[in-house]
């Protein structure tokens, strides 16, 4: 192993990830509980992620690039339709208004 290695392992290592960056926004919107959830989310996303993987479904994806595909605009669908259910929300966003400017 060279230094670079080395050093590019540790400073990977030290510096926090989403998860920590999510887990901190979670607890400081919503509280401790949410904060305790969200720390173990993301370990188990990576399960699954791991699960996946080991049961062949990531060599299917790799393999057959119309599952890819299919896999892929579901996916897409599925974040339009969290947008769309985010903004038909009349309560998700508020607008502030401030009479003194």
């Amino acid at each position: 192993m060279s230094l670079a290695f080395l050093l590019t392992t540790l400073v990977v290592v030290v510096t926090p990830g989403t998860g920590l960056v999510y887990t901190l926004a979670a607890g400081l919107a919503r509280g401790r509980r949410a904060s305790v959830v969200a720390a173990a989310g993301c370990p188990l996303a990576i399960v699954l992620h791991v699960l996946s993987t080991v049961t062949g479904a990531a060599a299917l994806l790799h393999a057959s690039a119309t599952a890819f595909q299919v896999l892929k605009y579901a996916g897409v669908a599925y974040l339009l339709y969290m947008a769309w259910a985010v903004v038909r929300d009349r309560e998700a966003i508020v607008r502030v208004t401030d009479d003194r400017c």
